[in-house]
């Protein structure tokens, strides 16, 4: 089949540099990335699971409070930070 396609300049300089690096034909190219793109668009999206974290028990806060910079500071860096 025939056709004449219109390319955005980005997808025109990809499959330039694809076609040099491959040393294959611009007509290869496109067919074969058009095959994957058309394969990937067929498949069934994955349902994917939500990310969780677990949690873990950091101890007490060794800091009066954190609002206080200095003394947070302080304790995690010693006195020597001053």
């Amino acid at each position: 089949m025939r056709t004449t396609l219109t390319l955005d300049e980005d997808v025109a300089v990809q499959l330039n540099r694809l076609r040099k690096k491959s040393n294959s034909s611009l007509k290869r190219i496109v067919n074969d990335l058009l095959r994957l793109g058309l394969q990937q668009a067929e498949m069934p999206d994955r349902e994917r699971k939500p990310y969780r974290t677990e949690g873990i028990a950091l101890g007490r806060c060794l800091v009066g409070s954190i609002d206080d910079v200095s003394e947070a500071l302080a304790v995690a860096e010693g006195e020597s930070f001053r």
